[in-house]
């Protein structure tokens, strides 16, 4: 058990540091790429997708190496324990989809369980500052939807 907390905990912070730094870096260096306003946006949510994407291969890595390796639960489905299966899940999780065809067993539901709210938090994350950098932009002379050009 304690070493799934562990996991948890470390998972946590690696993925909320990954979160900030893409989003610390977007900040910093967007505004002054020459490219069109409406482009920067797509730069935004295509950065922020890249994130996600890596935050969810962290916690598939982790998820494999706890069962395979320390043997502290079983990832039950159709198609039997893989990598494959396990980001599959990983991303089932972090975006709160919630469990379908493959479910956790034993101490592995923690992690699952901390994963979802890690996601959840950080996809909120990454809607406020799409928010905020679609505010900034717009601002900045392009017309946003509703508005006159």
């Amino acid at each position: 058990m304690l070493a799934v907390v562990l996991v948890c905990v470390s998972l946590i912070a690696m993925t909320t540091v990954v979160h900030y730094e893409v989003l610390a870096s977007l900040n910093a260096r967007l505004p002054s790429v020459a490219i069109p306003n409406r482009t920067k946006l797509l730069v935004v949510i295509f950065a922020t997708f890249a994130a996600h994407s890596l935050e969810v291969a962290v916690y598939g890595f982790s998820i494999y190496g706890l069962v395979q390796y320390l043997a502290v639960g079983l990832l039950n489905g159709p198609d039997g324990f893989s990598l494959a299966n396990c980001l599959y899940f990983s991303a089932e999780t972090f975006t709160s989809l919630g469990f379908g065809d493959i479910t956790p067993t034993g101490e592995i539901r923690m992690l699952a369980g901390a994963e979802a709210l890690n996601g959840l938090l950080l996809i909120g994350w990454s809607a406020s500052y799409a928010y905020i950098a679609m505010e900034r932009f717009w601002k900045d002379g392009e017309p946003g939807p509703g508005m006159n050009p």
